[in-house]
Order: structure tokens, then sequence, then C-alpha cells
């Protein structure tokens, strides 16, 4: 007699989104926390915490998180405050470089881990 093996679990929108919030609290928690964690919160402004957070939102609320809409999104972000007079257009540069160069490490922290396979002896 076999057995079925029904699957109960998130739906695929449901990874996706689980997903998104990760690789977005894990581009945060690096750029604060990470090797240049001291130099970048004394860097770190108002305006630059308030932008991230913007672009984190967007991140949560797209549907799929590929390189070129993670990168649309922060120029998005990005060009609304390089318009504010008060905030240097080169700050803002700084901090849109920053953001873009962990996409990788994003990448990286958000994939599933894969387990290591017992060899089977013969």
């Amino acid at each position: 007699m076999e057995k079925k093996n029904v699957k109960k679990g998130m739906s695929t929108g449901a990874v996706v989104g689980i997903g998104a919030t990760v690789a977005a609290l894990g581009a945060a928690a690096y750029i604060l926390f990470g090797p240049d964690g001291k130099k970048n919160k004394k860097a770190i402004k108002g305006w630059s915490i308030k932008m991230k957070g913007e672009i984190i939102e967007k991140l949560e609320q797209a549907k799929e998180i590929t390189e070129p809409v993670y990168h649309k999104i922060i120029d998005e972000v990005s060009a609304k405050y390089a318009k504010v007079k008060n905030i240097d257009a080169k700050d803002v540069e700084l901090a849109v470089a920053e953001v873009k160069k962990h996409w990788k490490t994003m990448v990286k922290d958000a994939a599933p881990k894969k387990k290591a396979k017992a060899k089977a002896k013969k």
C-alpha cells in the first residue's frame, strides 16, 4: 500500500515575500553591522536612513526581486532625494553606491542553505 505524501506549506508568493524581506533586512544589517559598520554608522544621516527605509518597503512590495529590479528601485527612490535642496548630490550618490554593492551579499544570505549530503557507503 502506497502512502501519498501531501506537502503542506507556503505558497510561492509567500516564499518570495519572505525572501524579499530577508534580503532587504540582510542588506540593512550588513550596512550597519558588517565589516565597515562603525564607519557606516557615523556616516549615516537621517535622510539616508529614511531613503533606505523606503527602498526596503519597495523591495518588500515587489513580486520578484532580480538585480535589475533591485537597481531600478534604488534609482527611483534616490532620484527623489537627489532633488532635495539641503541634501548634497554626492552624499546621495555615495549612499546609492553603498546599497547597490550589497546585491551579491543579499542573494547569498537569502539563498537556502544546502545540507551536506552523507556519502553512501558501498
